[in-house]
């Protein structure tokens, strides 16, 4: 492509980067000049490379003589954190250039008078959520704040972008374009798999801008001589981690799920003979603990925090030297943009060490290692827009005004993920939103919005205050305040939420960890957690549903490809390599053109494993399939565990053809018949029900508990399932859930196009070692359950169990 002549900075901008000592970057340029020819544009930078400056440098030069107010340009970010860090980051230049800009945010935590008022005089630069933007346009008056709006900048587009908050997110900027039809759309990134899909997500005349490529990081691997067969806890680690944290300047510690977290904050908490400002950041703490620890983090007065994803993107912090990843990654890309927080500076490495849990993921560390080193990046598809957030969107549309079926449908087929949608499937989604369906519209509460003799569309005055208090597409398990009282005081202090379900298995004086702190039950009052310190021992740690990152395809790839190629196994700790070699002697390694398959006897049970590397949420149903098969031909099954790698059952009879047990179990029909009576169909149209709005969690001075919304979602499924099988949601939740089992479908023509090779043993292999020794073991009550006179316990040593296999 010839290069564009480029105008320069204004004055007042080259003499800023002069004082600095910083030359403006050449992307950073792009952007400007792209901004200039009224593109829009996807910025392709790593983290540290100026890419939140490129982003906003437009609308600072285009606002820097400007004296009116108006909304001039609106940031959209997935994190509110994300976009208070950007507050603070633009303060600087706007200060020091003396720019007479006005930047504020709007999110959820924004006063209810400073949201009126922004409506009036709004800021020039308004930096939000998708949630609060759809809020935004649920006024009448928002089409009098846009009417001189000439930038959506969306940060973390890569993340947004494939799930439903992108879904919404592309509805909103298709309804601002509506009001602005020369509205440019900036998408920035630090990690994008398909450059050309995405820049198309944010616009049909999107440039693609890649920065200047950044140091190689510098990823090391914590020794490998003790990790363990199993577990997720990195108890065995805990010495090393912290030795780390006392030679670095600054560290941040991630971790997958927020029980790690508690448990591994705890951890290094008795092991921090120094005193060391150690500090705990997950999203179900309180606000005011999160704002308080990314401060002091900035400040430079902490040595380390330990995050889960809370911490992923965006916040800049200069200072921090070391990113300590424990536990694999689960993804090429999702590691690339935790060790950016480290050396966040184009021209340096980052700096990381990665911390396996247990054997298989000390290869899955290899192989990712393995894959940065190839340049490979890995990320999610980006999928059909979803029906229950349309349905949303049409009530949020109906709360501003009245609208044309039709004229609204030309508008919002140009969000992305909504470009094939019909105009019979889009009536039929008007229908729902206005009376609930056929089977529920003899009820008043399912009508929301009336057409007038026009054939106008709008909305009742109790459905919009319904539909404000509801709105959003993250719909969380109901969670319960965490309140601490102190020994003889009377003064509370307010730790976070918590999942009610955990509550339910708590009785008073039972000790858990949450917070950091070791806590004894007391009870509920109120919908609060009532707490206070204690000692304890054995504390309970909560799971925190929402539980474990996916792993990806690329990656499961690459950690099958490892395994089976002994040339690439130089590499590997000695304890992996021989691990690995007994496997192959004694049974056989998983191949990259066959499925293995193990079938072996243990204490009176008989084993079944299946190596798919098809990720957690795949064998979780693949084990679901195959126990309902195995009980349809008198196998007797027990029970399975399913991890990322592999998904095991055992029974009372052995199974000697495992090839025609798993493609009778993978069969269309037979899924098809499983997904519509199954738990997993009945949580997906619960979420559905709430983001459509057909079942509201608040209602003016109450808010119905996860078992309330529960029952209620489901009693509604089942009318559906009887009485209108054609229901709109109900062909919502077969897309939800064929998008869920796509890797079933992965499965099914993996399946169908190699050997499954199956070996039967005479006793437990090598690789099936950690497989048994997993926890979260899922029951199945059926005949064989009855049968079982003598069960036998799965609690035995690793090492045990391979002298077993060994023999």
């Amino acid at each position: 492509m010839p290069s564009r002549k480029q105008a320069p900075l204004p004055k007042r901008f080259q003499d800023w980067f002069a004082t600095k000592g910083w030359e403006p970057h050449a992307h950073q340029m792009e952007m400007l000049q792209a901004a200039r020819e009224n593109h829009s544009s996807l910025l392709i930078a790593p983290t540290g490379g100026g890419k939140t400056l490129a982003g906003f440098l437009p609308s600072l030069v285009e606002l820097a003589d400007n004296q009116k107010p108006f909304l001039h340009s609106i940031y959209i970010s997935p994190l509110k954190a994300l976009a208070a860090d950007i507050q603070r980051n633009l303060a600087a230049p706007i200060a020091d250039m003396q720019l007479p800009i006005t930047i504020e945010m709007r999110t959820g935590d924004t006063p209810a008078s400073r949201k009126q008022r922004q409506f009036k005089k709004p800021p020039h630069i308004l930096l939000t959520t998708p949630e609060s933007l759809e809020l935004i346009l649920s006024h009448a008056e928002a089409t009098g704040l846009m009417q001189n709006l000439q930038r959506v900048i969306i940060d973390e587009v890569h993340s947004l972008a494939p799930g439903k908050r992108g879904h919404l997110t592309a509805l909103c900027v298709a309804r601002l374009r509506s009001m602005r039809p020369e509205l440019q759309v900036f998408g920035l990134s630090a990690t994008v798999a398909e450059p050309e899909n995405l820049a198309s997500w944010l616009h049909e005349d999107t440039r693609i801008i890649h920065a200047k490529t950044q140091a190689v990081p510098n990823i090391r691997l914590l020794k490998g001589d003790k990790v363990p067969w199993s577990g997720y806890m990195s108890a065995y680690a805990v010495e090393d981690i912290y030795i780390s944290i006392q030679k670095a300047r600054n560290s941040i510690v991630f971790v997958n799920t927020r029980a790690q977290a508690e448990f591994l904050f705890q951890k290094l908490w008795e092991a921090n003979s120094d005193s060391l400002p150690i500090a705990l950041h997950h999203g179900s703490l309180d606000k005011q603990h999160r704002l308080n620890v990314e401060a002091k983090m900035a400040e430079g007065k902490l040595r380390a925090v330990v995050a889960t994803a809370s911490l992923d993107m965006g916040l800049d912090w200069g200072a921090v030297d070391l990113v300590i990843q424990v536990g694999a990654p689960k993804g090429i890309s999702r590691l690339l943009q935790r060790i950016g927080r480290s050396n966040h500076r184009l021209d340096e490495p980052s700096d990381a060490v990665l911390v396996p849990c247990n054997r298989f993921e000390m290869i899955e560390c290899m192989a990712v290692m393995d894959a940065i080193a190839d340049g490979e990046i890995d990320g999610e598809p980006l999928r059909q827009g979803s029906l229950d957030v349309l349905a949303q969107f049409i009530m949020n549309c109906a709360c501003a005004g009245q609208f044309s079926s039709e004229e609204l449908y030309r508008q919002l087929i140009k969000a992305h993920p909504y470009r094939y949608l019909t105009q019979d499937i889009f009536d039929r989604v008007v229908r729902f939103v206005a009376d609930g369906g056929y089977s529920l519209k003899a009820y008043d509460r399912f009508h929301r919005i009336e057409q007038n003799e026009e054939g106008l569309w709008h909305a009742t005055p109790m459905a919009i205050r319904r539909h404000r208090m509801n709105t959003g597409t993250i719909v969380e398990y109901e969670t319960l305040r965490v309140s601490m009282r102190r020994t003889g005081s009377r003064r509370k202090t307010d730790l976070g939420r918590i999942e009610e379900y955990f509550v339910q298995g708590l009785s008073p004086g039972d000790t858990f960890i949450f917070a950091g702190r070791m806590l004894s039950y007391k009870g509920v009052h109120e919908m609060t957690v009532e707490v206070e310190p204690a000692k304890g021992s054995k504390p309970k740690i909560p799971s925190f549903k929402g539980g474990r990152l996916p792993l990806s395809i690329s990656l499961a790839d690459r950690v099958r490809h490892l395994m089976h190629d002994e040339g690439e196994w130089e590499h590997l700790p000695p304890l992996i390599r021989s691990w690995l070699s007994l496997q192959r002697k004694r049974s056989a390694l998983p191949g990259e053109d066959r499925l293995l398959t193990e079938s072996f006897p243990d204490e009176k049970l008989e084993y079944l494993v299946i190596y798919s590397f098809a990720g957690r949420n795949a064998n979780q149903t693949l084990g679901l399939l195959l126990t309902q098969q195995m009980e349809m031909q008198g196998l007797l099954p027990l029970g399975f565990v399913a991890t990322d790698y592999a998904v095991g059952f055992w029974g009372l009879k052995p199974v000697d053809d495992s090839e025609t047990l798993i493609k009778a179990a993978l069969t269309q029909e037979n899924s098809e018949e499983w997904v519509e009576s199954s738990q997993m169909a009945r949580r997906v149209f619960r979420e559905i029900a709430v983001i459509s709005g057909l079942v509201e969690r608040g209602n003016p001075g109450k808010r119905k508990t996860g078992k309330q919304v529960t029952m209620s979602t489901d009693l509604i499924y089942d009318v559906l399932r009887k009485y209108e099988p054609d229901h709109i949601l109900l062909t919502a939740t077969r897309q939800e859930v064929n998008e869920k089992l796509s890797d079933i479908e992965r499965l099914q023509t993996l399946v169908a196009g190699i050997t499954i090779e199956h070996h039967n043993l005479d006793r437990i292999s090598p690789l099936a070692v950690p497989l048994l020794l997993e926890i979260g073991i899922e029951r199945i009550k059926g005949k064989g359950e009855s049968a079982l006179l003598d069960s036998a316990t799965l609690d035995r040593k690793g090492d045990g169990l391979l002298k077993k296999a060994a023999a």
